[in-house]
């Protein structure tokens, strides 16, 4: 991999663990529908990691989940609860910032964090096995 890939790819990882420090931050201090939204672009950072091994990239947040799902998830590289894990924060994430009146838990935000987290470690597993 030419160092230009690799310093992406560390970039996009770096950018991860910020964002997902960040949704702590957010969580701790009873900001659950912003510690829902980094712990989605915490999952979507890392994804973009990957797609930068591909040379690849998307303009749209949905080509970005659907290059994964179908390069990554469906050939059996990533488990399909990684799949689910992003739809469902991609949808979350959109409701939190757009939808009126649409509510979260301290519950919530929790377990939507817990799954950046997995999903991020999981991330970090693969790029350190395969590449």
């Amino acid at each position: 991999m030419p160092d230009y890939q690799k310093e992406l790819v560390e970039y996009r990882l770096q950018s991860t663990q910020e964002k997902l420090h960040s949704a702590k931050i957010l969580l701790d201090a009873g900001e659950y529908k912003d510690s829902i939204g980094r712990s989605y672009y915490a999952m979507f950072s890392a994804i973009r990691a990957i797609l930068a091994l591909d040379k690849v990239d998307f303009s749209k947040h949905a080509g970005v989940i659907a290059y994964f799902q179908k390069e990554y998830v469906k050939t059996g590289k990533f488990d399909k609860e990684y799949s689910k894990y992003i739809s469902s924060a991609f949808q979350i994430r959109n409701n939190c910032d757009y939808a009126d009146f649409f509510l979260v838990s301290g519950n919530d935000a929790v377990e939507q964090y817990k799954k950046a987290e997995k999903f991020v470690d999981a991330v970090k597993k693969y790029l350190e096995k395969d590449n």
